[in-house]
């Protein structure tokens, strides 16, 4: 039984009559293929990564599975279509706070047609994507079981600000609530889900050291797709906090040469999630500076 993803921030949605995703009940997730080139090369770049020998066991893990393709009726109604067979990333997380972040600071691909590069370069020059070196395409973050998600519409998050992007990567991690644009978030799961050993910040310096060696692939229009439950950290448990790269319509071969595109966004990405740690640690310190008898009661390191 086929149904539409409830956790899906971005990208085109099986609603309304239109194309898009769709989920079982085991864990898998149904992308219908672009059409045109796109969806070949999707599927050519996915059966390509399953046999790759130079992909290093550390880095296969941040891919989504792959399980092949599949003919499945359109959620469009408009017959049977080839869709890929992937792993639903939600599917292991409860309630998961969410950031699809598309990565470089150019979403274009060098053999696009000039009508598709001018549009992504509207696109681009409008959003933090050149500015920053990424901008996020979606978001969803948990407030508590009263008030659900905290979920800004396609149009509020196209014209975020970097401002506005700070903002985002600190609610993501803080224990009050994302719907209050006049409460200054407390970064109370910085520590747990940004830092330590198994934290987002972990996982992206591992993808950093890997494209700063790479040079099988280039990935143009890609994205990272983030993931926590905030339900295990209020009961105490280690978050499981997932970093994704998702989306692969436009990766091109490498050809010998590093992807500076896409490492360039990661840097930046790296640095907003540094600074966020680092602000915290400095507060902290000065707090406990003035009240030594006081104990922090968020996650302090």
């Amino acid at each position: 039984m086929l149904k539409v993803p409830k956790h899906q921030v971005a990208g085109h949605e099986a609603i309304g009559g239109n194309l898009g995703p769709l989920i079982d009940d085991s864990g898998r997730f149904y992308k219908p293929l672009q059409d045109g080139e796109r969806g070949t090369k999707e599927l050519a770049f996915y059966h390509s990564l399953s046999s790759d020998t130079r992909l290093p066991d550390r880095i296969r893990r941040f891919f989504p599975s792959f399980y092949g393709s599949q003919l499945l009726e359109a959620s469009d109604g408009s017959g049977l279509r080839p869709h890929l067979v992937l792993q639903d990333l939600a599917s292991n997380h409860l309630d998961p706070s969410i950031l699809d972040v598309k990565m470089g600071s150019r979403t274009w691909y060098p053999e696009a047609s000039d009508d598709y590069i001018q549009r992504c370069l509207d696109k681009d020059r409008t959003t933090t994507t050149v500015s920053l070196g990424f901008r996020i395409s979606g978001l969803q973050i948990y407030g508590n079981k009263e008030s659900g998600f905290w979920k800004p519409s396609r149009k509020d998050v196209r014209n975020f600000t970097v401002d506005n992007v700070r903002l985002v990567l600190r609610k993501f991690v803080s224990s009050n609530s994302p719907f209050d644009s006049n409460v200054t978030p407390d970064c109370c799961f910085a520590h747990s889900v940004y830092a330590g050993p198994a934290g987002i910040l972990q996982q992206l310096l591992e993808l950093k050291a890997w494209f700063e060696d790479q040079t099988i692939y280039h990935f143009s229009s890609s994205s990272l797709l983030i993931l926590f439950d905030k339900e295990s950290v209020w009961e105490g448990r280690t978050p499981f906090a997932e970093v994704k790269l998702i989306d692969f319509a436009h990766v091109e071969e490498g050809n010998g040469v590093i992807d500076h595109n896409f490492l360039g966004g990661l840097c930046s990405f790296i640095k907003f999630i540094s600074e966020i740690l680092t602000d915290l640690n400095e507060s902290t310190t000065e707090a406990r500076f003035a009240e030594p008898d006081k104990k922090c009661l968020c996650n302090a390191p």
